[in-house]
């Protein structure tokens, strides 16, 4: 027997089991705190059109009416006041499968990145809603992390930046990646809660819960915006209080 419930129907379940988890986490001491650092970084992870425009096979949920919205709030205030934005997409030199020599490596015997062809650059473009800005990065990655196999740790650190904010699709592989390596890298990993989605329901809640008990701090957009504003960073030409 098949049972058929709706998103918020999932999304009081899942919050029903996150509470006793919460509690047994708790008491196990997980759930410590990270805290956000002197030194931030955006990092948008996948926010381009192959993800949040609808009509592709990676096209995520929730794009134009929370995760868009809320990384332009991220994106005015990062430019504000200078910090460090690093925006990361996914494409493809030679997306023939048959071809052992594919930049694609063995991802594609499971997903169907084919589609983000490097040829095709509308796909992989990030979305025009929250365009890259004169200095600020455009990195593309081949594999789930925005870390595994480029420079973005060295950047990160040439910027003297001690705490990564992430935004992206999606919750369950590439912005949890980002964040597992984050740490890992020495980072201060923050998921910023209404910036990350997914195409699977759920998928989100059960991520952010799992991120936010081991890996990083899960804060919502408007503690994340007050922080950036409360700190200058060093592409800013001017103090808060001159702005």
């Amino acid at each position: 027997m098949h049972i058929i419930m709706s998103e918020d129907e999932l999304n009081q379940l899942l919050e029903s089991a996150f509470g006793a988890a919460r509690k047994l986490y708790k008491e196990r001491g997980f759930q410590r705190r990270i805290g956000f650092g002197e030194n931030p970084a955006l990092i948008n992870v996948d926010l381009a059109n192959a993800w949040t425009r609808p009509g592709n096979p990676f096209t995520c949920e929730g794009m134009d009416d929370r995760v868009i919205p809320g990384v332009q709030r991220l994106l005015a205030a990062c430019r504000e006041q200078g910090h460090p934005v690093i925006h990361v997409t996914t494409c493809y030199q030679n997306t023939d499968r048959s071809d052992p020599h594919t930049d694609m490596g063995l991802w594609h015997h499971k997903i169907p990145i084919e589609a983000v062809d490097e040829s095709n650059r509308e796909v992989w473009a990030i979305d025009d809603r929250i365009a890259p800005v004169k200095g600020e990065q455009v990195l593309v990655k081949k594999h789930a992390s925005a870390f595994a196999g480029t420079y973005l740790a060295g950047l990160l650190r040439s910027f003297g930046v001690d705490t990564i904010l992430v935004t992206g699709v999606t919750a369950c592989a590439c912005v949890r990646q980002t964040i597992c390596d984050g740490i890992a890298e020495g980072f201060r990993p923050i998921a910023v809660e209404e910036c990350i989605g997914d195409r699977v329901p759920g998928a989100v809640q059960w991520n952010l819960f799992d991120i936010d008990a081991k890996f990083g701090d899960v804060e919502d957009v408007d503690t994340c915006v007050n922080y950036l504003n409360s700190l200058v960073g060093p592409g800013c030409r001017t103090s808060p209080e001159t702005v």
